[in-house]
């Protein structure tokens, strides 16, 4: 993208790749994460300098490597996620700092890691690092029917918790339930926080993550039992609206958090651990990966569309060449 704005802003562009320098690997992507993220780049939310690519997920193979790398080697099939330092996945070859990249288990096909390494990673910090939760807890999920809800979903049922999801239709309702939800509340003709009370027999519930945003925080706040935690992990909606700190004690002394997967993968060895540990759910079966849409990079435009209408379920990728 040259300027920000909307979908149109994307071009498809031809550029030389070259060797790898100090520190970097080149790899041959096979498929692409597309992430709600992906648009905080192209509307300017998040900044960049501009000329940039797009994208911070991706899979593939190493094809070289440069002076100084360990972590990986050619040949190796690798993923990975980040931030500005991986800005640029949405392309057939790259460079790209080596550090980021996680080998992949044999378990694991390319398709299948650039629909979930972010998402894994996201699920893994929010269920496994935020907040001590115990078996018999209830969690209100926000878009559980998305990419980060499916899979937050089905990894709370292995840890013993109750779900509660919210989705914008009876088709996205279906889908919540297969993967974990035991009950789902339509946010759009139902008062969330209303039928989170009944649900818990007024209690509320311990946690809730929400990557809705501007349009979801006062409900959210509202569903929570007395020193409940609010994650706000997104921002679908708008941002969220200023936090009134007394309003958080006459609610019940609450705790709201707005973390970022970046510092919870900064730490080799933790990240590490959570990637080990999402890989094994997926490896075993225990947490399926949907993959319900897939498309051709020069079909950026129409994916990102496609996003924002809240028109995808699960996780979307761009298959870019086969293993």
């Amino acid at each position: 993208m040259h300027e920000t704005g909307g979908p149109e802003v994307l071009r498809l562009e031809e550029v030389a790749v070259g060797a790898p320098g100090p520190g970097q690997a080149r790899l041959r992507h096979v498929a692409v994460g597309i992430n709600f993220a992906d648009t905080y780049f192209r509307t300017g939310m998040y900044p960049v300098p501009l000329p940039a690519g797009m994208g911070v997920e991706a899979s593939g193979v190493v094809e070289a490597v440069g002076e100084g790398v360990t972590n990986v080697k050619p040949g190796d099939r690798v993923t990975y996620t980040g931030f500005v330092n991986t800005l640029g996945a949405y392309s057939t070859e790259r460079l790209i700092p080596a550090a980021p990249l996680i080998r992949l288990p044999e378990a694991i096909s390319c398709e299948t890691a650039a629909a979930m390494t972010m998402r894994g990673l996201t699920s893994a910090y929010l269920l496994r690092r935020i907040w001590p939760l115990a078996a018999g807890d209830t969690i209100l999920l926000h878009a559980a029917a998305g990419g980060v809800g499916l899979i937050v979903a089905q990894w709370a049922k292995v840890l013993g918790l109750n779900v509660i999801g919210t989705v914008s239709s009876e088709a996205k309702a279906e889908v919540a339930r297969a993967h974990g939800c035991d009950h789902v509340i339509l946010y759009g003709r139902e008062d969330v926080a209303k039928r989170v009370r009944e649900i818990t027999g007024g209690a509320g519930v311990s946690v809730v993550y929400d990557s809705v945003g501007k349009d979801t925080f006062a409900g959210s706040l509202d569903s929570l039992k007395r020193r409940g935690l609010l994650v706000c992990v997104g921002t679908a909606s708008g941002p969220i609206p200023p936090i009134d700190a007394m309003q958080l004690a006459i609610k019940g002394s609450l705790f709201v958090t707005r973390p970022a997967l970046a510092d919870y993968i900064g730490d080799p060895a933790e990240k590490a651990a959570l990637s080990a540990e999402i890989f094994g759910h997926v490896a075993a079966g225990r947490i399926r990966i949907e993959i319900n849409q897939r498309y051709r990079l020069e079909d950026a435009v129409q994916a990102h569309r496609d996003l924002e209408a809240r028109r995808t379920t699960g996780s979307s990728i761009f298959v870019v060449k086969g293993e």
